[in-house]
């Protein structure tokens, strides 16, 4: 017989009391805890543990005998989006894509699953905000046929595995990991109790299964992805795409990746049929910018993993009004800002005791 148990968990950071409690002795928000029913197996039930599916010994072993085996990389069909990854999607790998709402999370996804259902692998989309027409009619505009496509529209955890398990794709989309829910635990999808569980549900079956899982994610007013940060330490890679609201340029970056560098960015354009790919961001951000040989305003290059970047960088210097001089530095580290103006006081005898300096 499976023995409940009942403690309860912050919504906020996840810390866990026994008890019910006011006020989060970890994070100090207040009325921030939610009931949370934990299940423990009986010593008669089996359950088989992700080694076992996969056929691999538990058994301590000398590292000298250990086989290294040669991983095969399968192209997402975007060659920014494969630089990003490391080269390519490494199939049974667990990947998180966040980014503001409306970013373009889901077209990208949508259209990465129909260039990779074009090498003849079967693609699900577990559709958990979205139904199945709303995701045909974006298709439909972006030009995706969805021959290979599954589309499943589910927020039970328990049966979107199921249905994964008897399907067998190669590639899985969850969109999103805070709409699904396990009706096992108690608390509203999106609360880290629910996002903790559907998360290790998800890795199981992708290591199990030697399938590749996508997770969409929604981030906070931070920055951050929403949930707890077990999340992302939970999957091998994390990656978010970010761009400004009234600008039509994307980035996707790295922020950790376990089979590749987190260095490399990839870059995107939305335009009305989708996202389309920026081979060239150099001769694109150039072309967009004022730049005419103006003063104040020069051409640097900047390295982006192995991609050498050309950017304009602007400086501007004006008299304060204030007592202490404002140095306010965007895209640049204001402690090298500091630097340099150190230097231009020291050897080039230059005083910015009373300018505002900012540097763009």
């Amino acid at each position: 017989m499976a023995k409940e148990k009942i403690s309860y968990e912050c919504d906020a950071c996840g810390y866990i009391s026994p008890t019910h409690l006011g006020k989060c002795p970890n994070c100090a928000q207040w009325n921030s805890f939610i009931e949370v029913k934990e299940v423990k197996l009986s010593k008669d039930s089996k359950r088989q543990s992700v080694s076992e599916a996969l056929g691999i010994s538990s058994e301590a072993r000398l590292l000298s005998e250990v086989t290294q085996e040669s991983t095969h990389r399968v192209s997402s069909g975007f060659p920014e989006l494969d630089r990003v990854l490391g080269g390519g999607i490494i199939p049974g790998s667990y990947v998180l894509v966040g980014g503001d709402p409306g970013i373009g999370k889901s077209t990208l996804m949508l259209q990465m699953a129909d260039r990779y259902g074009n090498t003849d692998q079967k693609v699900m989309y577990v559709a958990g905000e979205e139904s199945p027409q709303q995701i045909k009619s974006r298709s439909a505009r972006l030009g995706v046929s969805g021959e290979r496509i599954l589309v499943l529209p589910e927020t039970d955890i328990h049966r979107a595995i199921e249905t994964i398990h008897h399907q067998k794709p190669a590639l899985v989309i969850v969109d999103s990991v805070q709409a699904m829910y396990s009706p096992q635990l108690a608390g509203t999808p999106g609360s880290i109790g629910q996002i903790k569980a559907c998360a290790s549900l998800l890795l199981e079956t992708a290591k199990s299964l030697g399938i590749t899982i996508f997770l969409i994610g929604h981030v906070t007013k931070e920055g951050s992805v929403s949930g707890p940060k077990l999340l992302e330490h939970t999957v091998d890679a994390v990656l978010y795409f970010e761009g400004e609201k009234y600008h039509n340029l994307r980035v996707l970056r790295s922020v950790k990746n376990r089979f590749g560098n987190t260095d490399e960015i990839g870059v995107f354009e939305m335009l009305a049929g989708g996202l389309g790919e920026v081979s060239n961001p150099s001769e694109r951000f150039l072309s967009e910018s004022s730049y005419q040989n103006l003063p104040g305003s020069v051409i640097v290059a900047t390295l982006e993993g192995t991609r050498p970047m050309l950017v304009e960088l602007q400086a501007l210097v004006g008299q304060s009004a204030y007592a202490t001089p404002r140095r306010i530095a965007n895209g640049v580290a204001s402690s090298r800002l500091h630097q340099i103006v150190a230097v231009l006081e020291r050897r080039l005898g230059l005083d910015f005791s009373r300018q505002d300096i900012y540097v763009n």
